[in-house]
């Protein structure tokens, strides 16, 4: 059973993130939406407990089989989230984001980013105006470098295997030419190797900038979850780390999925 975490704090960005899940979610045998709440005092308890148990119904009444709720006061949110996603070896987090509204909301969008930074388990990033068309066509960028090393194969097929998508694997590079050289190739063979239960396609795009490319190709084919790994802060000189997965997630009309390397 795959454990889906939706950490709520009741503002719309939280709000907007659940109502996504619960679409994504919906009609789902083989997932468990777990509503989580971190209040602050023992005064926010009874609230706590009425908004979840409210959005619980939401959730059944929106087609999602099995839907749990989980809250604790105090302590810190992203140290919190993680201890959970790891006692019930999470699936995945689910999280809202926006930096353009009451401050609030741009809290809770920055603790999405923190949590990436923190997190070891996938974190699936939903934009404020996100709309759920289904999760059929899942993109994956990838620089093609030494991927068994850099590529969470494990984390992504586990998400994948909740709505089994088929999976466009994407690299943009502006020295791409007619054919691929040798040590591309043999990085191919090896994702197809690791993603091999998926149907899969490959795409090699030759563009100067990466984001533009990207917007491109999830509109050319109707993308709706783009993957993206983020590396190690020590790996500075690499397009693929966190600043890189901060601007797609505040850019991006579709959610992003960053699970780490």
């Amino acid at each position: 059973m795959h454990k889906v975490i939706i950490p709520i704090d009741f503002s719309e960005t939280s709000l907007n993130a659940a109502r996504f899940s619960a679409q994504m979610l919906a009609g789902k045998e083989n997932a468990t939406a777990i509503i989580y709440n971190n209040y602050e005092s023992e005064d926010d308890l009874d609230i706590c407990h009425n908004y979840q148990e409210s959005l619980k119904r939401e959730f059944h009444k929106a087609g999602v089989k099995n839907v749990e709720c989980e809250h604790e006061m105090g302590g810190d949110l992203i140290e919190n989230i993680t201890r959970l996603a790891h006692t019930i070896r999470a699936t995945m987090i689910v999280m809202g984001i926006t930096g353009k509204s009451a401050i609030r909301q741009a809290m809770f969008g920055s603790n999405t980013l923190k949590l990436i930074d923190k997190n070891l388990y996938p974190v699936m990033i939903i934009p404020p105006d996100a709309v759920y068309k289904g999760v059929n066509n899942v993109a994956f960028a990838s620089d093609f470098k030494n991927v068994e090393a850099h590529t969470p194969a494990p984390l992504i097929s586990s998400v994948l295997k909740i709505f089994n998508p088929k999976l466009h694997i994407v690299n943009v590079n502006k020295q791409h030419f007619v054919s691929l050289t040798a040590e591309m190739e043999a990085e191919k063979s090896k994702l197809e190797a690791m993603f091999g239960e998926f149907t899969t396609e490959f795409y090699f795009i030759t563009m100067n900038d990466f984001y533009e490319a990207m917007d491109n190709f999830v509109k050319d084919y109707n993308i709706d979850v783009l993957i993206t790994v983020p590396k190690h802060q020590s790996n500075s000189t690499s397009l693929f780390k966190t600043t890189h997965t901060k601007r797609l997630a505040y850019h991006s009309h579709i959610p992003i999925l960053a699970a780490h390397e």
